[in-house]
């Protein structure tokens, strides 16, 4: 066996990428097709869009905003060409979003990431995720069934059940969230269950910091992260080599300013937005709503795609000041209009009984001019008065905050 799931995993970047931008203008001729995507990218041709810079002229399609898209053009908002009948299954999740699942092998492109955990053909899974009407449970287990597993459907909870069914099966893996994952070992030893037989996991959902990192493994288990969604299926994943997430194949992933759809700078934190290269059921600039940073350099691991530092927060910062809304995308305007600074960062506090806005924003050469022209900017845009403060170039962290609300 070999430690990759394919070739494609260690071709050349530049490779790849000529790939993924060669097979783009047919993937958006048929997003195009339907007519929520007819609409976005109206005066588009998509023959002109066979790289990044020329990607990045679409418009983002937010994530936040597919409940009412949906509720608007059900069930799919338009985005889809095909009838609901023509799928496998029908999901929901919290919103509510539609999710429609394919019918063709590991529509959500979750056999690579199992296989970098260690899975291989003929192994037994223990799949814990939901697989009531969110499609949690089955991205797992199609995904594992891709890959040649078995898969035992145990969902969440009811802990006795699944030691019966952990000590008839034997799995070798675990998929589910880390949490799960942990109640489910220390009940089996305050039970006095046998659940030995599970060596490796690939766990998701929720955070999985250090500490628990170090239990987990105490306890026999090899375990690592993957990070997706549920349009998407499985984004990024971890390797053997333990150095952030790499990319799926099939993917175009950009970091954008959050707010935006502009490239943050390599290594910066922002918003992970994504274009699938995928002819049954494409996505276009899927703005998710996470934020992370790009890895430079190539993974220890032998796989070349990009790597990120897996989730790192949410993009949406939106904060009500003096009864109204103030959104990231209105702090990435006052970027816009004044290049000259570098990070900036609204504080929101309390003076007294009021609302308060700081703007932090980093300069090389303040004066009293550029402070007055920034504070005009900023009432310009959020219709609310604010004060300018300057900080040193590089002092704001890296953490993809635009918005801070300190109000307690």
């Amino acid at each position: 066996m070999t430690d990759h799931y394919d070739a494609l995993e260690t071709r050349a970047p530049a490779e790849r990428e000529a790939d993924l931008f060669s097979r783009l203008p047919e993937v958006l001729r048929k997003a195009m097709a339907a007519p929520a995507y007819a609409e976005r990218l109206k005066g588009i041709d998509p023959a002109d869009i066979t790289s990044r810079t020329a990607l990045a002229r679409l418009p983002v399609l937010r994530k936040a905003d597919l409940p009412a898209l949906h509720k608007k053009a059900p069930p799919f908002g338009g985005f889809v060409t095909e009838a609901p009948g023509s799928f496998g299954r029908l999901f929901t999740s919290p919103g509510p979003i539609f999710e429609p699942e394919p019918t063709h092998a590991d529509p959500w492109r979750g056999a690579r990431a199992l296989y970098a955990a260690g899975f291989r053909p003929g192994d037994v899974v223990l799949n814990t995720f939901s697989y009531h009407l969110t499609p949690g449970g089955f991205i797992f287990d199609t995904s594992a069934r891709a890959l040649g597993c078995a898969v035992i459907p145990a969902g969440p909870g009811n802990t006795e059940a699944q030691f019966e069914l952990i000590e008839a099966y034997r799995p070798l893996g675990y998929s589910g969230t880390p949490d799960f994952l942990k109640i489910l070992l220390d009940a089996a030893a305050s039970a006095g269950r046998d659940v030995s037989s599970i060596k490796r996991a690939l766990v998701s959902g929720a955070a999985f910091p250090k500490s628990l990192q170090d239990e987990i493994k105490s306890r026999g288990v090899d375990a690592y992260q993957a990070f997706g969604t549920a349009d998407l299926g499985l984004i990024a994943f971890e390797t053997g080599a333990r150095e952030g997430m790499v990319v799926n194949e099939g993917l175009i992933l950009e970091i954008v300013r959050p707010g935006t759809g502009e490239a943050v700078a390599d290594g910066d934190v922002g918003e992970i937005v994504v274009t699938s290269i995928d002819l049954h059921h494409p996505w276009i600039r899927l703005a998710t709503g996470d934020l992370s940073a790009a890895l430079l350099g190539a993974s220890p691991c032998g796989r070349t795609n990009l790597r990120i530092k897996g989730w790192m927060g949410r993009a949406d910062q939106t904060t009500k000041v003096k009864g109204m809304f103030v959104r990231p995308e209105q702090i990435a305007e006052i970027a816009r209009r004044h290049p000259e600074l570098g990070r900036l960062r609204l504080v929101v506090t309390r003076e007294g009984e009021m609302d308060a806005m700081t703007l932090k924003a980093e300069a090389a050469n303040p004066d009293a001019g550029l402070r007055e022209a920034v504070t005009s900017t900023l009432r310009s845009v959020t219709k609310l008065s604010g004060t300018v403060t300057w900080v040193e170039r590089g002092s704001l962290p890296n953490d993809g905050k635009i918005i801070a609300d300190e109000r307690g």
